[in-house]
């Protein structure tokens, strides 16, 4: 398998897809694809590794089967070395991981859009009312995830899965700009961020030299990294 990511710094999908390809125990490949940088427009338009997602990364090239967007390579994954690798057996713990995972996907979208990813922010910010009504809804999530199925390891559902792959760049948003967090949420996202692949994701970005200027002034960021 080959995986085409974005700057490991910016990233949020290309993070989950990575995610799910380590998750999935199957080996892989990765072409990084520096996002906005000189020549960004025509490499959308040219790179044979971009064409089937029309300039859209993160992209896993799968033999003959190609597969774009974060959570559709997840279960292409999932279907393929068995989907109880990435999500509970348990069938009311897969109901809500599966909902929790989708309200992720398409949701939250102030605080994608305030809080955008960037291994490199450390500072607090301030938090409008769309954007704290998104962190509630989160950590309510998490809080019944932990309370009802959490029992078994230190994950949203004990063991790392997709859940986890899905919130990891929530977790690297709330750390970054130093969101107060309830200390049972505080005790999760630790967790995860010293979890193994986690630890070589952000080892990866600190060894990259691209930016991205309007990445890094939160305010006039979006979202669609």
């Amino acid at each position: 398998m080959h995986l085409v990511i974005g700057n490991r710094t910016y990233s949020s999908w290309s993070l989950r897809a990575w995610l799910a390809c380590r998750q999935s125990g199957l080996p892989f490949t990765t072409t990084v694809m520096p996002l906005y940088g000189p020549g960004w427009e025509e490499t959308k338009r040219a790179h044979p590794l971009l064409q089937p997602s029309a300039g859209k990364v993160p992209v896993l090239w799968d033999g003959d089967a190609v597969v774009w967007d974060s959570l559709a390579i997840l279960e292409h994954l999932a279907d393929t070395v068995g989907r109880d690798r990435f999500w509970p057996r348990d069938a009311s713990a897969r109901a809500l991981a599966r909902s929790m995972v989708a309200e992720m996907h398409s949701g939250f979208t102030a605080l994608r859009s305030h809080l955008p990813m960037n291994l490199r922010h450390h500072a607090e910010v301030s938090l409008p009312d769309a954007v704290q009504a998104d962190i509630v809804r989160v950590l309510s999530l998490w809080a019944e995830a932990r309370s009802r199925f959490g029992a078994g390891g230190p994950f949203l559902f004990g063991s790392f899965g997709a859940a986890d792959i899905a919130f990891a760049p929530v977790v690297a948003r709330f750390l970054s700009y130093q969101v107060p967090l309830p200390g049972f949420a505080r005790a999760y996202a630790e967790a995860l961020w010293e979890h193994d692949w986690l630890r070589a994701w952000v080892a990866g970005a600190a060894q990259e030299s691209w930016t991205i200027a309007s990445f890094d002034t939160p305010e006039l960021a979006t979202a669609h990294v």
